[in-house]
């Protein structure tokens, strides 16, 4: 039977590796006097120990001087979106242009799929992974009602093979070609929520671009878990949230990505895509000239409605810093060593305890994020109540998945083979061991 590996073992682990001092850098919960084991970063990320300053300076110069902090703050606020463009570069593999932060991450969906999704005619139809998160499927179901249209025949669902947890690459694609001049777009989650399978983007545009379909991607589960080329896989649009792995706090402002052929013409100016249109999305040098007209920004920016909640972004520009500091490569590297290193442990103790566990996450590294989905048969909710009272925090999603997420800002090596020993101890005194 093999053993686990000891606590000793696995601190050397986290001392070997430089990426292991970010984990300084946040507030991680208290369990009986010890950092818990949290591995829910995938639905919401930890606080960064510089977030109480950040919002402290906008504070104080909000106190110090009322509407003036739009031009005299330390951080103007007329500006304030601006300073979140290089992060988000990084994250998204984006050109400057191309990304803007704004808004919450369904409205953002909302306001895209206004750009994105225009059936005419025959092509009519939306493609989307069947259990989408719901929200998703509300706003494309919304969306195709707004058009006219009826979510029973116009919306394409994909779900996996029979007896199987996944959605083939290969069935994505056929499912678009064979939808074809109908297809008016594709929405897919770029890391299925439920189970943490990452989906080939690249691919699955390229696709949809074949048929002449506009292709989206909601990265709620993908931005800051896996590199993101957006530019480069000539992504049409994609929004994100930003309180998950990008650790900005709860209810934190989203991002959208729309590729540059949608934003700028041929010299330089703001498209005349069809959007809903606001006052922050107005040509930044004549917006307060308070002009009747709509004038585009020349970039993403000409999707914003309003400007920038800054308390709220505060915190945004904090964490954004981490990653940048860090570097998306080398934090998917540690991602991957982390990830297997758990899944190793799962299969390690159902050998020691004779549990059926199955992990619904692609055994393949480059076919998932950072997060392990497992069923535990025959143990139910039970076994996820042990795991939460004894300092593990993980995600129960019905009907019997614990999700969980060793996010490489801040777990460690300790925390999986801490985890795996509450694991098999709650195992072995539920009883259902075979």
């Amino acid at each position: 039977m093999r053993e686990l590996p000891t606590l000793e073992a696995a601190r050397d682990l986290d001392l070997a590796d430089p990426l292991s001092r970010f984990r300084e850098s946040f507030h991680l919960p208290q369990h009986e006097g010890k950092d818990t084991m949290y591995f829910t970063g995938n639905s919401l990320g930890l606080q960064p120990k510089a977030a109480r300053q950040a919002l402290e300076v906008e504070l104080e110069d909000w106190a110090t001087y009322g509407v003036e902090g739009h031009f005299q703050g330390r951080n103007p606020w007329v500006s304030y979106h601006e300073r979140f463009v290089d992060g988000l570069c990084h994250l998204t593999g984006a050109r400057p242009h191309e990304v803007v932060a704004m808004n919450g991450l369904t409205v953002n969906l909302h306001l895209l799929l206004i750009s994105f999704y225009q059936p005419q005619g025959t092509r009519r139809k939306l493609l989307c992974e069947a259990k989408a998160f719901p929200s998703d499927r509300y706003a494309l179901c919304s969306q195709i009602r707004l058009h006219g249209g009826n979510p029973d025949t116009d919306l394409i669902e994909l779900a996996p093979r029979e007896g199987e947890h996944r959605l083939r690459t290969e069935d994505v694609l056929a499912a678009i070609a064979d939808a074809g001049d109908e297809l008016a777009t594709v929405m897919i989650g770029g890391v299925n929520y439920y189970t943490g399978q990452l989906h080939n983007m690249k691919a699955i545009t390229a696709a949809a671009h074949a048929v002449g379909a506009s292709c989206g991607f909601d990265l709620a589960h993908a931005m800051g878990n896996v590199p993101l080329e957006l530019h480069n896989w000539n992504v049409d649009f994609a929004c994100w949230c930003s309180y998950k792995y990008l650790n900005s706090g709860p209810g934190a402002v989203s991002g959208v990505f729309v590729h540059e052929r949608h934003v700028r013409d041929a010299n330089g100016r703001g498209t005349a895509t069809r959007r809903l249109e606001g006052w922050w999305g107005h040509d930044a040098e004549s917006r307060f000239k308070m002009d009747p007209e709509f004038v585009p920004m020349p970039s993403a920016e000409a999707w914003q409605m309003s400007n920038a909640p800054v308390l709220n972004m505060a915190v945004h520009k904090v964490a954004l810093d981490l990653f940048v500091e860090a570097g998306m490569p080398a934090l998917r590297e540690r991602s991957l060593r982390l990830t297997a290193y758990l899944e190793e442990l799962v299969h390690a103790v159902a050998e020691r305890t004779g549990a059926n566990l199955e992990i619904l996450t692609p055994t393949d590294p480059a076919a998932r994020g950072c997060q392990l989905s497992v069923v535990a048969h025959g143990y139910g909710r039970s076994l996820f109540d042990h795991l939460m009272a004894h300092g593990v925090i993980v995600d129960w999603r019905e009907p019997a998945v614990i999700r969980m997420a060793p996010v490489p800002l801040y777990n460690s090596f300790e925390d999986l083979v801490r985890f795996a020993q509450v694991l098999e101890t709650g195992l072995r005194e539920l009883g259902h061991a075979v």
